[in-house]
C-alpha cells in the first residue's frame, strides 16, 4: 500500500512525476485487471445460469437501478467535489486547527452521504413497481414481478457502495490507491461464490446473484475502514445541522450542483436505452450487458486507472498554476490511451465471435446468444477510444473545479444518444442502441476538447496536435497488424475446431493475439515509438539494478 499522507507538499520535478504516474498507474492497473477479470467471470456466471432470457433481463434491470444513482451519490460526487475539497484541507493539516477542520469536514460528509442514500433507498424500495413500468410493457407481468423482487433486494446496495466510494475518496485524496483498488476484486468474487452457493436453495439463480451483490457491496465498504482509521480519520456521524453548515460540505454541494443536471441526463440516457432494449425483444438487454462487460474489462484497465491516478495531481498543478506540467500530464495520459485502446479495438473486431464464444458460451448461453452479443459488441467496441478519452479529459475540468463544462457535454451526449437510439433501434435492434452510444461518446469527447479551450493556460492546440498524430500512427499500425490475423484466423480456427471452447476458441485467440502483438510492437520499435522506448529503458534499468 502506498502512503504519501505525510508528504503532501512534496516538491515536484518532471522526471519524478512521470515516474510516479507510471508507478501508481501500473500498481492500480494490476488490481484493476484482476477486478475486471473477476467482473468478466461474474458476467460469465450470469451467462451460465441465466443466458439471454427474460430472467437475465430482469436481473440486469434490477441491478442497473441502484447503479444508476450510484454515479450521483458515489463516483460523481467523490471525484468532482469531495477529493478536490479534501485536498484543500490536507494542505493545512499540519496545524492542530487544520486537522480539526479536516476531521469535521470528513464527519459532515459521511453524515450527508449516509443520510441521503438511506432516505433515497427507502423511497426507492416503496416506488419500485412504478419505476419498473418504464422498462416493461403491460403484458410482461411475470418478468416485471420478478424484477420488482430483485430490485428491492439490491436497492440497499446504493447505501453501502456510496459509503465505500466516500472511504475511497479519503484514501485517494491522500494518494493511497491500493485498498480501494482491491475492493472490486472482493465484490466480484463474493457475487460469483454466492451464485453457486445460494442458487440451489432459492427460487431462481437471479435471486442468489442479488444476494451476493448486497454482501459484496457491504464488504467493499468494510474492507476500507481499517485503512481510513490507520491514517487517523474518524468515521462518526454528526447532526444534519452541522453537516449542512460545514464550509467544506457547502463547497461540495455547490460543486455537485451544476453536475446534477448532467448526471440526471446521464441516468436518463441509460434508463431510456435499457427501456428500448427490454421493449425491443427478449435477450437484447442481456446481450448489450454482456457486450458492455467485455468493453468495460478493456476500458477499466486503462482509462479508469489513469483517470483515478491523474486527478489528484492535475488538481495540484491547477492550484499551483503549474500549467506546463498540467498540459504534459494530459498529453502523456491521452497517448497511453491511444497506445492501448486503438490496437485492442482492431484486434477485438478481428476476433469478436471467438472472444464472445470463449467467454460466455456455456449453460444457457447458446449460439443465438452468441450471435446477438457479437452484433452488439461490434458497435460498442468501435467507441472504446472515445469513451477512454472522456474518462481522461473529464478530470482536467474537475481539477480546475469546473463542473459546468462536463455537465453541458453530458447533456449533448444524452441528446445525441437518445435521438439516435430511438431511430436506430427501429432499424437495427440491439446493435442500433450500441451504435448510438458510440456516436454519442464521440460527440461528448469533441465537446470536452472545445470547452477545454476556455482556459487559455491549457494548451489545447498542442494537446490535440500531439495526440492526433500519435492516434493516427496507432490506427495505421493496428490496420497493418490486423491483416495477417484476418488472413490466417479461419485456418487457425479450423485446426483447433471440434474441441471444448477453451481449445477451439482459446488457442486461436492466443495465437492471433501473439501474431497481432508481434507485428504491432515490431512496427513501434522500428519507428522508435516514444512510449515503447520509455518502457524499454525502464525495464533495462530495472534488470541492470538487479544484476549488480
Amino acid at each position: 500500500m502506498e502512503e504519501n499522507s505525510n508528504q503532501i507538499e512534496k516538491p515536484i520535478d518532471k522526471p519524478k512525476k512521470k515516474s510516479s504516474l507510471v508507478k501508481k498507474g501500473l500498481s492500480l492497473s494490476v488490481l484493476t485487471l484482476f477486478s475486471r477479470i473477476l467482473g468478466l467471470l461474474r458476467q460469465m456466471t450470469q451467462a451460465k445460469f441465466l443466458g439471454t432470457t427474460a430472467l437475465s433481463d430482469a436481473f440486469g434491470v434490477a441491478f442497473q437501478i441502484p447503479n444508476l444513482f450510484r454515479r450521483l451519490f458515489a463516483e460523481n460526487s467523490i471525484s468532482v467535489a469531495f477529493i478536490p475539497t479534501f485536498k484543500g484541507y490536507l494542505e493545512d493539516i499540519k496545524t492542530q486547527d487544520g486537522k480539526k477542520k479536516a476531521q469535521d469536514f470528513v464527519s459532515a460528509t459521511f453524515t450527508l452521504v449516509t443520510f441521503a442514500t438511506v432516505l433515497f433507498v427507502t423511497v426507492g424500495i416503496i416506488l419500485t413497481p412504478l419505476i419498473l413500468k418504464i422498462y416493461y410493457k403491460k403484458a410482461d407481468v411475470d418478468s416485471m414481478l420478478e424484477a420488482t423482487v430483485l430490485t428491492r433486494i439490491m436497492f440497499p446496495y446504493l447505501v453501502v457502495i456510496s459509503i465505500a466510494a466516500f472511504l475511497q475518496g479519503i484514501l485517494n485524496g491522500m494518494k493511497i490507491f491500493s485498498p480501494s483498488g482491491f475492493t472490486p476484486i472482493l465484490f466480484n468474487a463474493i457475487v460469483i461464490a454466492a451464485t453457486y452457493i445460494f442458487a440451489p436453495h432459492m427460487k431462481n439463480p437471479a435471486r442468489a446473484m442479488a444476494t451476493g451483490v448486497i454482501i459484496g457491496g457491504s464488504v467493499q465498504a468494510l474492507f476500507q475502514v481499517p485503512f481510513v482509521l490507520k491514517n487517523k480519520w474518524s468515521l462518526r456521524l454528526t447532526s444534519l445541522r452541522k453537516s449542512f453548515s460545514n464550509p467544506g460540505t457547502r463547497k461540495v454541494l455547490s460543486l455537485i450542483g451544476p453536475t446534477i443536471l448532467g448526471m440526471a441526463a446521464y441516468q436518463l440516457n441509460d434508463i431510456v436505452s435499457s427501456a428500448l432494449a427490454t421493449r425491443t425483444g427478449e435477450g437484447i438487454y442481456s446481450s448489450l450487458s454482456y457486450s458492455l462487460r467485455l468493453q468495460e474489462l478493456i476500458l477499466g484497465i486503462c482509462a479508469v486507472t489513469i483517470g483515478t491516478v491523474i486527478l489528484p495531481d492535475l488538481t495540484g498543478f491547477a492550484k499551483k498554476q503549474a500549467w506546463d506540467k498540467f498540459n504534459q500530464m494530459l498529453i502523456q495520459s491521452i497517448r497511453i490511451m491511444a497506445f492501448i485502446a486503438i490496437p485492442v479495438t482492431f484486434y477485438s473486431l478481428c476476433m469478436d465471435r471467438s472472444l464472445i464464444a470463449l467467454l460466455f458460451q456455456t449453460g444457457r448461453f447458446d449460439e443465438n446468444s452468441i450471435e446477438m452479443t457479437v452484433q452488439v459488441f461490434r458497435c460498442h467496441i468501435v467507441g472504446l477510444y472515445f469513451i477512454a478519452l472522456n474518462r481522461i479529459v473529464a478530470p482536467a475540468f474537475y481539477a480546475q473545479q469546473d463542473t459546468l463544462s462536463p455537465t453541458i457535454a453530458g447533456l449533448i451526449n444524452f441528446a445525441v444518444n437518445m435521438l439516435l437510439a430511438i431511430i436506430l433501434s427501429k432499424f437495427m435492434g440491439g446493435p442500433g442502441i450500441a451504435l448510438a452510444l458510440t456516436i454519442a461518446s464521440g460527440a461528448n469527447m469533441l465537446m470536452l476538447f472545445i470547452f477545454l479551450r476556455k482556459n487559455q493556460n491549457v494548451a489545447v492546440r498542442s494537446i490535440i496536435g500531439n495526440t492526433t498524430l500519435y492516434t493516427f500512427r496507432m490506427i495505421v499500425f493496428s490496420v497493418i497488424a490486423s491483416v495477417p490475423v484476418l488472413l490466417l484466423k479461419n485456418n487457425i480456427l479450423r485446426i483447433f475446431g471440434g474441441h471444448g471452447r477453451l481449445i477451439s476458441q482459446g488457442f486461436p485467440i492466443a495465437i492471433t493475439a501473439i501474431l497481432f502483438g508481434t507485428v504491432g510492437v515490431s512496427l513501434m520499435i522500428v519507428t522508435r515509438d516514444p512510449l515503447v522506448k520509455n518502457i524499454s529503458e525502464k525495464i533495462i534499468r530495472k534488470i541492470g539494478r538487479k544484476t549488480r
